[in-house]
C-alpha cells in the first residue's frame, strides 16, 4: 500500500505577501493610467504660446504658431495665417487659407 504524499503547505504569511503584491500592482496600474489621463487632459487644451510682442486682431484665436529668422506666423481658428515682424510685432501679411477642392 502506498502512502499518499502530504500536500505542499505554503509558509506562513505567503498569502498575505501575495495579496500585498497584487494590491501594489493594481495601485501602480491605476496610478499610471491616472498620470497619463492628467497629461492628456492638460495638453489637449493647451493654447499656442505667443510672444508678448504679438497682439492678435479682435476675435482671432491662435491654433498654431511658428517662427522664422525675422518673423512670427500664427494660424488662427478662422483659417488665416498672420505673419508678424519679429522686431516690432506689427502685422506684415495676412493669408487666407482656402479649402482644397
Amino acid at each position: 500500500m502506498e502512502t499518499p504524499e502530504p500536500e505542499y503547505q505554503h509558509p506562513p504569511g505567503l498569502r498575505f505577501l501575495q495579496a500585498m503584491v497584487t494590491v501594489l500592482m493594481v495601485v501602480m496600474m491605476v496610478g499610471i493610467v491616472g498620470i497619463l489621463g492628467l497629461i492628456w487632459h492638460r495638453y489637449s487644451k493647451a493654447q499656442a504660446p505667443l510672444p508678448e510682442v504679438i497682439t492678435l486682431p479682435d476675435g482671432a484665436t491662435a491654433t498654431a504658431y511658428t517662427q522664422g529668422v525675422d518673423w512670427y506666423a500664427v494660424v488662427t481658428g478662422d483659417n488665416r495665417i498672420l505673419i508678424f515682424d519679429r522686431g516690432t510685432g506689427k502685422l506684415r501679411q495676412e493669408i487666407a487659407v482656402e479649402p482644397a477642392e
